[in-house]
């Protein structure tokens, strides 16, 4: 398997994860549809200022979606969109570090993506940046 095409597969399996969390809080909101989440975890305390946070969340979900797109759409047009694809992989990055203003930052629930954040996405984007330069 040649460098461009684990790179390609990288972006595609990246693009679905991406794009299925980005489903999961889109479509479900802050209590998601599931599929991180399976128990209900919090009780609605005031439903007006619930609702609008939920709108938003349901946002941001759509723009995760969005991000996850690009990635698998990166897989088809590497060349066009790989600029576009290092500044996601720097932006997931620093999103990542944000995490870090919680707590339990360090729990077998949050390391996961932690560790994508903080490690795997940027070497993603130093890879398409490295492989670019190569084209």
């Amino acid at each position: 398997m040649t460098q461009i095409s684990l790179q390609k597969m990288i972006l595609i399996i990246a693009g679905i994860a991406i794009m299925a969390l980005g489903l999961n809080i889109g479509l479900g909101g802050v209590q998601t549809l599931g599929l991180q989440i399976s128990e209900s975890f919090f009780t609605i305390t005031n439903e007006e200022i619930f609702n609008t946070q939920d709108n938003h969340i349901r946002f941001i979900g759509g723009i995760w979606f969005c991000v996850g797109a690009l990635f698998f759409l990166g897989s088809i047009f590497l060349n066009s969109l790989r600029v576009t694809l290092i500044v996601l992989c720097c932006a997931i990055g620093i999103a990542g570090l944000f995490r870090l203003s919680g707590s339990d930052v360090l729990t077998t629930e949050i390391a996961p993506s932690l560790t994508l954040e903080l490690i795997a996405f940027p070497l993603l984007g130093f890879w398409l940046f490295q492989s670019g330069k190569e084209a």
